[in-house]
C-alpha cells in the first residue's frame, strides 16, 4: 500500500462521533484513543468532541439522581486525503453504571442523523447504538441521554466513560474509506485518556 493509501485509512479511523459525561453546565472534548484494524495491520488515532452534562451536586441516601448528557452538532467528513469516507457504521458507546448508585432507568431524546438511537442496560453497563450509518459528509447530532439512578447510603457517584484499553473498548464503529485498494472495512476500538470523573454527585 502507497503512502498516501496509509494516511488515509489513518485519517478514516478519527471521523466518529463521541460524548462524554462532562461537568454540570461545562463543555469538553473528552479524548479516546483508538485502534483500528486494517489490511495493513493495526493503526491508531484519536478523536474528541464537546458536550455538556449536568448532574446534581448532592442527594440524600436513596434519593433519586438524574444525569443528563447533551452531545454538540457534528459533521461527518466528506473526504479523507485524497480518499472519499463512506461511513461510519456499527457505532456502540458504553457508559457505566456508576459506584454507589443503582441503576433505575435511560432514555434517549432529540437528535438527527443516526436513524434510531437506541440505549440498553447490559450487566451494569449502558450501551449506546445507532441503527443507521453515518455517511461522508452528513451532518448529525447523537441524542441526549438521561440516566436517571438511585443513590446508595454513603458516599459519592461519579459518572465516568466505559473503557480501560483496547482490549476492553468504551467506543466502537467500523469505518469504510474508499481508497485505491477499493472499500475498506476497518474495525475499531476506543477508551478515554484520561477518563476522568467528569460529574460527581455527594450523598450526604
Amino acid at each position: 500500500m502507497s503512502p498516501a493509501s496509509r494516511i488515509a485509512l489513518v485519517a478514516a479511523m478519527a471521523i466518529a462521533p463521541v460524548f462524554a459525561l462532562a461537568t454540570p453546565a461545562a463543555a469538553a472534548p473528552i479524548v479516546y484513543k483508538c485502534e483500528a484494524t486494517t489490511p495493513i495491520g493495526k493503526v491508531s488515532a484519536t478523536l474528541n468532541q464537546e458536550v455538556t452534562a449536568t448532574a446534581p451536586a448532592t442527594v440524600a441516601a436513596g434519593g433519586d439522581v438524574a444525569v443528563v448528557v447533551d452531545p454538540a452538532p457534528n459533521k461527518v467528513p466528506a473526504k479523507v486525503g485524497d480518499y472519499t469516507l463512506k461511513q461510519v457504521k456499527n457505532f456502540a458507546l458504553k457508559v457505566p453504571v456508576p459506584a454507589n448508585s443503582t441503576y433505575v432507568s435511560s432514555s434517549l431524546s432529540g437528535g438527527s442523523g443516526v436513524g434510531e438511537a437506541t440505549v440498553t442496560h447490559e450487566n451494569g453497563t449502558l450501551v449506546l447504538r445507532l441503527s443507521a450509518a453515518l455517511a461522508g459528509g452528513a451532518d448529525f447530532e447523537l441524542p441526549t441521554l438521561t440516566v436517571n439512578l438511585k443513590a446508595g447510603s454513603s458516599g459519592t457517584i461519579e459518572s465516568k466513560l466505559g473503557g480501560t484499553s483496547f482490549a476492553d473498548p468504551g467506543l466502537t464503529f467500523i469505518a469504510t474509506a474508499q481508497t485505491i485498494l477499493g472499500d475498506v472495512d476497518a474495525p475499531t476500538a476506543c477508551y478515554p485518556d484520561p477518563n476522568p470523573a467528569l460529574t460527581t454527585t455527594t450523598i450526604s
